[in-house]
C-alpha cells in the first residue's frame, strides 16, 4: 500500500510533527508512506516539497496574498483565520505520485484550495488537528456555535452581518464538499463532538484515532541530568508550561496560568516553586507570574522535548480549546503528571487524580489547587507518575496509532472506493 500524507509541513508544528509520527509509524510496520509538503525541514527522502528555493519563497508570499480579505475586518481579534481561496499545484503532485489512498491533516496556509479537495480522486481520510474544516474560516471557534448552522456574523471578524467573509467561505465549503466520499478522523472525543454537530459533516463518517509518539524517545530521563543539561535548579520544584507561541495564543491560556500562579504565591508555596517556559522566548516586557521564571524558547527536536518534560515536576495545561493536546501525551510519556481544565481533548488524555489532575473550567483557584495537589505529597505523586507513563503505553504509541489508520485504509480500499473515486 503507497499512503500519501499532506501537511503544510513536515516536522514545524504541532499539526506538522503529529503527521509526521504517524508516517514515521506506519514506515515501521512496513507501510510505504509519503509526505507532500509545501515547507519542509526534516532531511527525510519520502518528504516531497517543492525543490526551488523560488516555489518556497511564492509560497510564503502566497500565505500573505490569501489573508487579504481579512483587511476589510479591522474589529477582528488576532486568532489564526483561513480564507483558502488562492489556487494551487496540488492535484497534478499527487497525480505523480499515484498513492492508492490519500491522507489529509493540516492543509492551510494557502497551501490547498476549498475546492482542491474534490478534485483528489483518491480514496480519501482526513485528520482534523483543529476545527478549520467545519468552519467558515477560524481554526477554533471559542464559545462560537455558527458553525453548527452556516456561519456569518463572525465574533472573530469583529463582524455583525451574516454575509460577511465567513458565511462566504462556509458557502464555498458546502458547495464544494457537498458530495464528498471520505472519512474524517478525530482525535478527541470533543472533536467527534464538534464534527457531529456541524453542518458540513455531521453525515460524514467518523472515526476516533488519538495522536501518537514514539515512546523510546517520550521517556522518563534522570531529572537530576535533565536539570545539569538545561541549566535549571536542582533544589526547586518546576512547573513546566509550554506551547507553540506559548505566550501570545490566548487560547493556550497563557493569561489564566499568570493568574493561577499569583494565587499559588500568596501560600507556602512561594519559596518552593519556579515556572519553565518553551515554544516562546522571553518577553521584552517583564510579566509576572510570582515566580522566577525560565524561558527556553522555541525546541523543535524530540530529544529536547524529553529532557525539558523529565527536568520538570508537573505539566500544567491552562489551554481553553485542543483538539488533542499533545503536550499531554509528551509529558505523561516521560511519566510527569498534566494540570488541566477538564475540556475539550484534554479529557481524553488526562484521569483527573489519576495520572493529574482536570481543574473545573476555568476556575483559576482550582487550577493553582491542582498544581499543589500534584505535588505536596511525595507517595501521591510517585503513583500519579507510574500511571502517567502506564496511560501512554497502553493509548498513545505510534504503533497502536498506526495499526489503527492501517486498518482504516484497508477497510476503505476494500470495500471499493478506488472505483468509486475512478483512480
Amino acid at each position: 500500500m503507497n499512503v500519501l500524507h499532506i501537511n503544510i509541513s513536515d516536522i514545524n508544528g504541532g499539526a506538522a510533527r503529529a503527521t509526521y509520527r504517524l508516517h514515521k509509524g506506519l514506515e515501521n510496520i512496513g507501510v510505504k508512506s509519503q509526505l507532500l509538503v509545501q515547507e519542509k525541514y526534516s532531511d527525510d527522502n519520502m518528504v516531497i516539497a517543492p525543490t526551488i528555493k523560488l516555489s518556497q519563497g511564492i509560497a510564503r508570499a502566497k500565505q500573505t496574498i490569501d489573508a487579504l480579505p481579512l483587511k476589510f475586518y479591522h474589529k477582528r481579534i488576532a486568532s489564526t483565520f483561513s480564507p483558502q481561496w488562492l489556487p494551487d499545484k496540488v492535484v497534478p503532485k499527487v497525480a505523480q505520485i499515484a498513492p492508492d489512498i490519500i491522507n489529509m491533516h493540516w492543509t492551510n496556509g494557502a497551501f490547498m484550495q476549498i475546492e482542491t479537495i474534490t478534485k483528489l480522486k483518491h480514496p480519501l481520510v482526513w485528520t482534523l488537528h483543529d476545527m478549520w474544516a467545519l468552519t467558515g474560516g477560524c481554526h477554533y471557534s471559542g464559545d462560537c456555535d455558527r458553525y453548527t448552522l452556516s456561519c456569518g456574523a463572525c465574533p472573530q471578524l469583529g463582524s455583525s452581518h451574516n454575509w460577511d467573509l465567513s458565511r462566504w467561505i462556509w458557502q464555498r465549503k458546502a458547495k464544494a464538499w457537498k458530495n464528498l466520499n471520505l472519512t474524517i478522523v478525530a482525535l478527541s472525543s470533543w472533536m467527534v463532538q464538534c464534527i457531529s454537530s456541524s453542518s458540513l459533516f455531521k453525515e460524514s463518517r467518523i472515526e476516533l484515532i488519538p495522536n501518537g509518539l514514539d515512546i523510546e524517545k517520550y521517556k522518563p530521563i534522570s531529572k537530576k541530568l535533565a536539570r545539569e543539561l538545561l541549566h535549571l535548579p536542582q533544589d526547586k520544584q518546576l512547573i513546566l508550561f509550554g506551547a507553540l507561541k506559548a505566550t501570545s495564543d490566548k487560547r493556550k491560556g497563557f493569561h489564566l496560568l499568570q493568574t493561577a500562579l499569583q494565587e499559588l504565591s500568596k501560600s507556602e508555596w512561594r519559596d518552593c516553586l519556579e515556572l519553565v517556559v518553551f515554544g516562546a522566548s522571553q518577553p521584552t516586557s517583564s510579566v509576572d507570574f510570582s515566580f522566577k521564571t525560565h524561558y527556553l524558547g522555541h525546541l523543535h527536536d524530540d530529544i529536547s522535548l524529553a529532557l525539558v518534560y523529565s527536568a520538570a515536576d508537573v505539566m500544567v495545561i491552562p489551554s481553553i480549546q485542543e483538539s488533542f493536546g499533545q503536550t499531554a501525551s509528551e509529558s505523561l510519556a516521560c511519566s510527569k503528571p498534566v494540570v488541566a481544565f477538564n475540556t475539550t481533548g484534554l479529557k481524553d488524555i488526562i484521569e483527573h487524580q489519576r495520572n493529574g489532575y482536570l481543574a473545573q473550567p476555568f476556575k483559576i483557584e482550582d487550577l493553582a489547587q491542582g498544581i499543589a495537589w500534584v505535588l505536596e505529597n511525595q507517595e501521591r505523586y510517585q503513583k500519579l507518575s507510574h500511571r502517567a507513563r502506564e496511560k501512554v503505553e497502553q493509548e498513545f504509541t505510534t504503533e497502536i496509532q498506526a495499526n489503527r489508520y492501517l486498518s482504516l485504509y484497508n477497510e476503505i480500499i476494500g470495500r471499493g472506493d478506488r472505483q468509486k473515486y475512478g483512480s
